[in-house]
């Protein structure tokens, strides 16, 4: 039975926003390849007039193609009004108008979803169940992150919020942790299914040839994720004073880098800190293998591809007690949580990993229980059950 979805999301990569969502498409993507899911994905972006680079961000808005496809997948990019100060309240309505008139034309030219695959509670699951409201569609609802750990403490937001995962056929979280925070505020254990996210293990593995080319009397660990606060980079690099044998790659942009680079001379460890910007799913794939361990010292997050992607690679983990990472490091060979998120856990979390290192095979072994066959197969089943109501 063939099921047209509807995917709509503003978390997407597009021709100028190329790494934007990529752990939505990566979802997508297997679900395509590996069931009979005719897929559209409607991906809004914020209209800004002007394409001069030195608006920055907004110039890449204007300059986002209105469609492309990738991976053999129709991608559409309506534009849609922010509005500076209130647009927490009234971004889900501009996302809704923005979606609906591109979804009308859709059906008129013949593809009519069964369902509207909605990823991020707010705003866009909001918006999509004001269109599901408007073109009398069943929708789902993806939470993934801090769109149920923070958001909800705005009022309006929690309210719209709440609204909109019950009036959704069923609500999807990407690990147990969001399931638990997504009842405490009133949702339904029955209207909430856990479908993890992920990993490619075809595009993460482990490369021999790679490992054994490393020369290095350090240690060598690789920090991953955007230059914000939550991830804790900080704390890393401030851990190192205390690990006189570990040299630290990080990798990921953001504002907090000329800080970050200032703490690492202000620590006298800058000689041991390596900055290497933005890195693809394939230059990752190198630097997972070149590390002997990855560190994620968040202080929330969803489900970490990472944590994932470097245990695929054969490269255990050291990362924060948040979330769904609690969930995938469940054994030695995955490696440890931190017992406590300080630059004392880290050190002492650190030294405690290299003290009993797992085999490489024993790492990807772990690793490879969190394939996408399972996740594709659990919302396939939750597709066909709407489809055939």
């Amino acid at each position: 039975m063939s099921i047209k979805v509807l995917s709509f999301t503003t978390l997407y990569p597009n021709k100028k926003q190329p790494r934007h969502g990529i752990f939505v498409e990566q979802r997508l993507r297997q679900l395509v390849q590996n069931t009979n899911i005719q897929l559209k994905v409607v991906a809004p972006i914020p209209w800004f007039p002007l394409k001069n680079k030195c608006f920055g961000q907004y110039s890449l808005y204007a300059d986002v193609p209105k469609s492309e496809q990738r991976y053999n997948i129709d991608v559409y990019h309506p534009k849609y009004l922010v509005v500076p100060k209130v647009g927490m309240s009234v971004t889900p309505l501009f996302l809704a108008l923005s979606g609906v008139k591109k979804i009308k034309q859709l059906i008129k030219e013949g593809f009519k979803p069964d369902v509207i695959d909605a990823h991020y509670v707010y705003p866009d699951g909001v918006a999509a169940a004001l269109i599901g409201k408007w073109l009398n569609l069943p929708i789902i609802i993806t939470a993934r992150g801090s769109d149920i750990n923070v958001l909800p403490q705005y009022t309006l937001p929690r309210k719209m919020i709440l609204w909109a995962t019950k009036k959704a056929v069923m609500n999807i979280t990407v690990s147990n942790a969001l399931k638990e925070e997504m009842q405490k505020l009133g949702v339904p254990a029955n209207k909430i299914e856990v479908l993890r996210n992920g990993v490619d293990l075809e595009t993460f593995k482990i490369l021999p040839e790679l490992r054994k080319a490393k020369q290095t009397n350090f240690k060598q660990l690789v920090s991953v994720g955007n230059l914000i606060e939550l991830k804790g980079h900080h704390l890393v690099i401030e851990a190192l004073k205390n690990l006189a044998d570990i040299e630290l790659t990080i990798v990921g942009e953001g504002p907090m880098e000329g800080q970050l680079k200032q703490l690492a001379i202000d620590c006298d460890v800058e000689n041991r800190v390596n900055f290497v910007g933005y890195k693809t799913h394939q230059e990752l794939v190198k630097l997972y293998n070149q590390a002997d361990a990855l560190i994620l010292a968040s202080s929330r997050e969803g489900m970490p591809n990472v944590l994932l992607e470097s245990m695929a690679c054969g490269t255990p983990v050291l990362a924060s007690s948040v979330g769904g990472a609690v969930e995938v490091v469940t054994s030695q060979p995955a490696g440890l949580l931190l017992e406590e998120r300080s630059v004392k856990g880290l050190t002492n979390g650190v030294t405690s990993l290299f003290q009993s290192m797992p085999r490489l095979e024993e790492t990807r072994d772990h690793a490879e229980q969190f394939s996408w066959e399972r996740t594709v197969k659990n919302l396939n089943k939750i597709l066909m059950k709407i489809k055939s109501v």
